[in-house]
């Protein structure tokens, strides 16, 4: 008993120091940061300042915002439109199936994110795989302008990001109470019925779980809008990439980190809201 107290109090040390060492210093670092200011030849000068604030409001930012959360919106459609027919097919698949089918959706994560990025450039690119095999089948007659665009940039997001949906969704679906679907189906429910009415409701926690997990690396990645969107695509990991490396505003950069990060913390907040209110909800049916 004393041993699994004492072990219990290091492992609640040890992953506290970890926290404060490399996520909350960082982030009060940054958050300091971003209230001073920037000079041709320092990175920061002590004299407190709202300018990497008020910059902000610039139309610039607005439009790059704007763009951000078009691409978020639309990477969290299409992961949810693909990942949710496929995990309601590995949550009903036998169950000897169940873990290779999973490890199948997990294989990707073996490999760096960035790597498998890189691959679609030979899929994409104007001498690609998609090209040579639209061509080949007298689809086109010309090769497709596919790499450097914003459906480039989806489809590297959708591609990412789509396990994150499909393992929260499982994780939902298999909860599902079979018998309610069959009593359904005996009172007459039809497919579509039975699929708004039933299924899409009990599994909204983990459809709003995947949205979230899909949602906020799309507003974040810089890699992606960088490697297949070239210089056409400018979102906000991008620009807060370039007011840290290349323009060295260090102030500009921390207010717009600092600023992402609030609203990321304001997405949470709603999605542990719509949470407990539906399992509130579920405690009243019971």
């Amino acid at each position: 008993m004393k041993t699994r107290s004492l072990f219990k109090t290091f492992s609640i040390t040890s992953i506290t120091l970890w926290l404060s060492v490399f996520a909350l210093v960082p982030l009060l670092m940054t958050l300091v940061t971003s209230f001073l200011q920037h000079t041709p030849d320092q990175l920061v000068v002590l004299k407190p300042t709202l300018r990497a604030y008020t910059q902000l409001f610039d139309p610039i930012y607005g439009r790059i915002l704007l763009q951000s959360l078009w691409l978020a919106l639309l990477s969290t459609f299409f992961c949810l439109l693909l990942g949710y027919p496929m995990a309601f097919m590995i949550a009903r698949a036998p169950e000897r199936m169940r873990p290779i089918l999973l490890l199948f959706v997990m294989i990707p994560f073996w490999t760096s994110s960035l790597i498998r990025t890189y691959a679609l450039l030979a899929l994409l690119k104007t001498q690609g795989l998609v090209n040579t095999l639209l061509l080949s089948l007298h689809v086109i007659h010309a090769p497709l302008q596919l790499l450097y665009t914003n459906t480039a940039v989806l489809m590297g997001c959708v591609y990412n990001l789509l396990p994150f949906v499909i393992l929260p969704l499982y994780a939902n679906i298999e909860k599902l109470d079979v018998r309610l679907l069959e009593a359904a189906r005996d009172l007459g429910a039809s497919r579509m019925r039975l699929l708004t009415r039933i299924i899409l409701p009990l599994t909204t926690p983990g459809i709003l779980a995947g949205s979230l997990l899909v949602f906020l690396p799309a507003m974040t990645l810089f890699y992606i809008p960088a490697i297949l969107g070239g210089a056409k695509s400018l979102l906000l990991g991008n620009l807060i990439q370039l007011q840290f490396l290349s323009m060295r505003d260090w102030p500009g950069g921390s207010a717009t980190s600092i600023a992402l990060t609030a609203f990321m913390l304001i997405l949470i907040f709603i999605y542990r809201r719509a949470t407990r209110h539906n399992q509130h909800s579920e405690e009243l049916l019971a």
